[in-house]
Formats: C-alpha cells, sequence, structure tokens
C-alpha cells in the first residue's frame, strides 16, 4: 500500500507540473514592449506557432494577440514515449496588452523571426524621449 501511494503522489506532483491551456481557458505569451521615438515595439515569445495560426488585432491605445499552438511533441510518431515532463503552454493563447500611447492601427506591422513575434506600432504623435514613463510625456 505505501508502494502504491508513493507512485500516485510522484504522478500527482508531475502532474501539477504540467501545463497548457488552464481548463477551458487560454494561455498568455510572454512579451517585452518597448517605447522608441516612433511608437512602440512589442516582441512576444511565440516559439513553435506558425505565422499562420497567429492573429493581430489593433486599436489606437489596445494590442491584442492570439491564435494556438499544438502541444509539441516527439519528431518520431513510430516510437512509444512516456512523458517526464510537459511544461511549454500549448493550446488556444491570448495576449492584450494596453499601449501607453496611441497608435497608427493602419500602419501596424509584424515580422516573425527566431520564435518572436515582432510587432512594430507607429505613433500617431511621434515624439522625443525624454527618459522616465510614456504616459507622464503624453502630457507635457
Amino acid at each position: 500500500m505505501r508502494l502504491l501511494h508513493g507512485e500516485l503522489g510522484a504522478v500527482a506532483s508531475q502532474l501539477r507540473g504540467f501545463h497548457g491551456a488552464p481548463s477551458g481557458g487560454k494561455w498568455r505569451p510572454a512579451l517585452n514592449a518597448f517605447c522608441c521615438e516612433l511608437g512602440m515595439k512589442v516582441c512576444v515569445d511565440l516559439a513553435g506557432v506558425s505565422r499562420s495560426q497567429i492573429e493581430i488585432f489593433a486599436e489606437p491605445t489596445r494590442l491584442t494577440v492570439r491564435g494556438f499552438r499544438a502541444p509539441p511533441e516527439p519528431p518520431s510518431p513510430e516510437i512509444t514515449v512516456q512523458i517526464f515532463a510537459m511544461e511549454i503552454d500549448y493550446g488556444a493563447f491570448e495576449r492584450v496588452v494596453d499601449l501607453p500611447i496611441r497608435v497608427k492601427v493602419e500602419e501596424i506591422a509584424a515580422d516573425q523571426h527566431n520564435g518572436f513575434l515582432w510587432i512594430s506600432l507607429p505613433a500617431v504623435h511621434p515624439r522625443p524621449l525624454r527618459g522616465g514613463n510614456p504616459e507622464e510625456e503624453e502630457e507635457s
């Protein structure tokens, strides 16, 4: 009985480390966002997601990136595998970013490179940055 309990505990411990989308939800990809004199650059970590699986929606002060990533699987489907760890998120994803500046929605561009999606968001009113918070600069 102790052996069975130990094995069940090990299985439960491993299952807590499994990722994917929360039940019925979407996972959130990591991102970095940068302000520059001409607008913003947003880098979204989407390794393993093809461009055809990504949707980008923009409003003057909001950016939404959503799509789907299939679960990564071994390249040889003819061999039997046992999962040891599964920490890479998969399934539907969505990330919404409230932007600190107004952007020209019609001029937004995106490029995918080395697993990162780079989104360029030109500012409606480009201005030099003085360092600090872009929201404070917009009030000047």
